[in-house]
């Protein structure tokens, strides 16, 4: 079956990943070095700059990521998977079809196989079964059929060490600092298959001289044991992404989804249970952040009978104030995912700025969005009002 690319940030883990990959070897060139420092602190919250500008360019691209900067984001969210000699990408997931032209690539072709994915069979072309210098011959496309076609083909998959390299470059010839917010995607299964991601991850941080306290980088996982190994190999700040199931519309809850790493302990439990007041204390343990999908803030609920068509279209925008409050109380900042222009619920009636705003005024300390620039102007017309 085809991946679906509009996952809010869902997640999808790839099993039994043919071969194990080399460690890492030597330093990709980086750019000239100078130490970043963390962006301007702002009494509102950081604009996160989801996959890059990605609502105006392929996804996961240089170029996505400096249109994003020059928009004035804060921080920039590379996505790593790995290599099958073990560099580290930046892709949404380890599945290249979706945002790339893999499957219009005939020597390919015999790359594509089946895997398991979070229980469903999967078929796909894997990062993890071409090298490095395969990945760099492929390029881009945009992943959303309703946004711009004509960037596709024409930007590389870059590295994280490029990406590390752009930031840098950024503030070497501007003085203007942007940071970088990385998420560890399917820690546990690139570790059972020999390509672990948090070690890679902080080797190339601290190669670039960002593997500091005062740097401008957050370590994101959907998997809290990734988290923790994160923490015992550096002083950056981490954040504890929380993922749900479907909404019911009719109360506006969020259904269950179960964290990979949690199962594949043969820990029992759901993502909401790190939202109770025990699990909030629990994940103050090891982050420092919580980053509960938006739909636990801002609730959609049907006006009206419930059925089979009922959509985000027809509901209204219950906010759950309790959940930020509570967890700033467990000594937790609150991010959520993700505000998209495209993507707008209704009762927003056209206004891009209103989401934002939205979640400007319950308390948010930052937001992941495609479209870095309406977020930024949001901010800024919420501050002068």
């Amino acid at each position: 079956m085809p991946l679906p690319v509009d996952t809010a940030r869902r997640r999808f883990t790839f099993g039994a990943i043919a071969g194990t990959g080399a460690i890492l070897g030597g330093a990709i060139g980086l750019r000239p070095s100078l130490a970043a420092t963390k962006p301007t602190e702002h009494k509102m919250p950081l604009i996160i700059a989801h996959r890059g500008a990605s609502g105006y360019r392929p996804e996961h691209t240089l170029e996505a990521y400096n249109l994003a900067i020059h928009m004035g984001a804060d921080y920039i969210e590379p996505d790593v998977v790995a290599t099958k000699d073990g560099v580290l990408i930046c892709r949404h997931e380890p599945m290249l079809s979706g945002t790339t032209d893999v499957a219009q690539r005939p020597e390919f072709a015999a790359r594509k196989r089946t895997l398991t994915v979070d229980g469903v069979s999967i078929t796909d072309f894997f990062a993890s079964d071409f090298t490095l210098a395969e990945i760099k011959t492929l390029r881009a496309r945009q992943a959303f059929a309703n946004r711009d076609q004509s960037y596709n083909g024409r930007f590389e998959v870059p590295t994280l060490e490029e990406v590390i390299g752009l930031v840098r470059n950024h503030f070497k010839t501007t003085g203007k600092s942007v940071g970088l917010y990385i998420e560890t995607k399917h820690p546990t299964l690139h570790r059972a298959a020999g390509l672990a991601l948090e070690e890679r991850l902080i080797e190339a941080l601290t190669r670039g001289d960002m593997n500091k306290a005062d740097s401008a980088v957050f370590l994101q996982s959907f998997e809290a044991d990734s988290l923790k190994r994160l923490k015992a190999l550096s002083p950056l700040p981490r954040v504890q992404l929380v993922d749900g199931g479907d909404v019911n519309f009719a109360t506006g809850d969020v259904g269950p989804s179960v964290p990979f790493d949690w199962a594949a302990a043969g820990r029992k439990g759901v993502y909401t249970d790190m939202l109770t007041p025990e699990g909030l204390a629990e994940v103050r343990t090891y982050a420092d952040v919580i980053a509960p999908w938006k739909r636990y803030l801002l609730k959609a609920v049907a006006t009206g009978p419930v059925t089979e068509k009922t959509s985000e279209a027809d509901c209204r925008i219950v906010e759950n104030r309790a959940l930020i409050d509570a967890a700033h109380k467990a000594g937790l900042k609150v991010h959520t995912w993700t505000l998209r222009n495209d993507r707008l619920p209704a009762v927003y009636k056209g206004d891009a700025q209103a989401e934002f705003k939205q979640l400007f005024a319950l308390g948010i300390d930052g937001l992941f969005t495609d479209f870095a620039d309406t977020g930024v102007a949001a901010r800024k017309a919420f501050l002068d009002h």
